[in-house]
């Protein structure tokens, strides 16, 4: 099937995969370096990096709020704002001096932006999909943010073997606000405007999308330790560098750039579900071994072992598309869908922030070990909860 046949050939999809596209490589570039700069330049250590993380995902908790603000706008524009943001928040990594409180003030920053546009993205890509692909248009959105990183993460790797010995982060991070540049201008190009219903109250809180609400809390907080401390774990416990880091990251890249469609077109196939509740299965093995694998294996084997449970865990959070096919299947029209997906991201934030905290002091005071079967027991609780969902709509793909 071509990537075209699951959107509506009337939208303005293709500007917005190719923002996608931009900002992706920008956010490689980005990521690729991020966790190795906080530990050797900014100094951060594991309690530091559980305080940058809080506030990196304190604009997620606090998105339902400023979304109220612009509750009248449309996803488009509320879409671009969010990549102003993120270009604000780079260009401010890139020229200020590493020092923890500005470098955690430009995190913020930036991570505002990439909130705002968390949902908005996924929004869009089902409003433009056709009906019945809305699984399938997950996955192609998500394989080309996979190619962007992976362009990213791979110009990292080749910088920082031609250049070696040299100080690259703020270069870097140049680069990428170039990127984020491209796409923000690219963005004004999504002048479709999504439905806006003006009856709407500003915070949207609805009974029917509850299992929605708690399943986002417990896969927030499972995600966030592997997002967090999963590169951190292998920086600080493993020494890898930069280049290393990065390598791993274009490998999930390349991963998740396969798997994506397969797992969208899984989801429209045998329905959201039995795909919510499978993932769940492979996380606990996933969790066991990036925990307890250098009590198994010695140093360097035990160091592979946890890039492939890292990638293992990058292809298996695609089945968060999952979720939002749900609110699909439940919601009553597009905008209620955005709000529902939009409050959802700000509810999975009321846990992922603790955990950033928490993380950080379970590794340091009982060890990576404990932290990671807390991530196996989260995983298992969203599973259980999510097989108490009643399949709302008969799913005829």
């Amino acid at each position: 099937m071509k990537i075209s046949e699951a959107f509506n050939q009337a939208t303005r999809w293709k500007a917005l995969f190719l923002t996608l596209l931009f900002s992706a490589i920008g956010f490689g570039l980005y990521k690729g370096v991020l966790d190795n700069y906080l530990a050797e330049v900014a100094g951060m250590g594991e309690m530091d990096r559980g305080v940058a993380e809080f506030f990196r995902e304190l604009p997620g908790l606090l998105l339902i709020f400023i979304l109220a603000l612009f509750y009248k706008f449309s996803g488009e524009r509320i879409y671009r704002m969010g990549m102003i943001i993120m270009f604000v928040g780079m260009v401010l990594q890139a020229v200020i001096s590493p020092s923890k409180a500005l470098v955690i003030l430009a995190i913020f920053i930036y991570s505002q932006g990439e909130h705002i546009q968390l949902g908005l993205k996924n929004t869009l890509t089902l409003t433009y999909s056709r009906q019945g692909f809305g699984g399938q248009a997950l996955g192609y959105q998500n394989s080309v943010y996979q190619i962007g990183n992976l362009i990213g993460y791979v110009a990292v790797i080749a910088a920082f073997m031609i250049f070696a010995g040299k100080q690259l982060f703020k270069p870097t991070f140049m680069v990428a606000a170039a990127f984020f540049g491209v796409a923000m201008l690219i963005s004004f190009r999504l002048t479709d405007k999504s439905s806006t219903d003006k009856s709407k109250s500003r915070f949207y809180f609805r009974k029917k999308f509850n299992k929605y609400y708690m399943l986002e809390v417990f896969y927030g907080a499972r995600k966030q330790v592997f997002f967090t401390f999963g590169p951190y774990v292998l920086i600080l416990f493993y020494k890898a560098d930069a280049a290393t880091v990065s390598l791993l990251f274009a490998v999930s890249a390349i991963a998740c750039m396969i798997f994506a469609p397969l797992v969208g077109k899984l989801i429209d196939r045998i329905g959201y579900k039995p795909v919510m509740i499978g993932d769940t299965l492979i996380l606990v093995i996933v969790c066991f071994f990036y925990g307890f694998a250098h009590h198994i294996f010695p140093m360097h084997v035990a160091f592979i072992v946890c890039c492939v449970n890292y990638v293992l865990d990058s292809v298996i959070s695609l089945a968060s598309m999952a979720s939002n096919v749900y609110v699909q299947d439940l919601s009553d029209s597009p905008e209620e869908m955005r709000a529902t997906i939009s409050t959802g991201i700000s509810v999975n934030h009321l846990i992922t922030i603790l955990i950033a905290l928490l993380g950080g002091w379970i590794w340091k005071a009982l060890g990576v070990e404990t932290l990671f079967i807390v991530s196996a027991v989260l995983g298992l609780c969203n599973s259980a909860y999510a097989a108490t969902i009643k399949v709302n709509k008969a799913i005829s793909r």
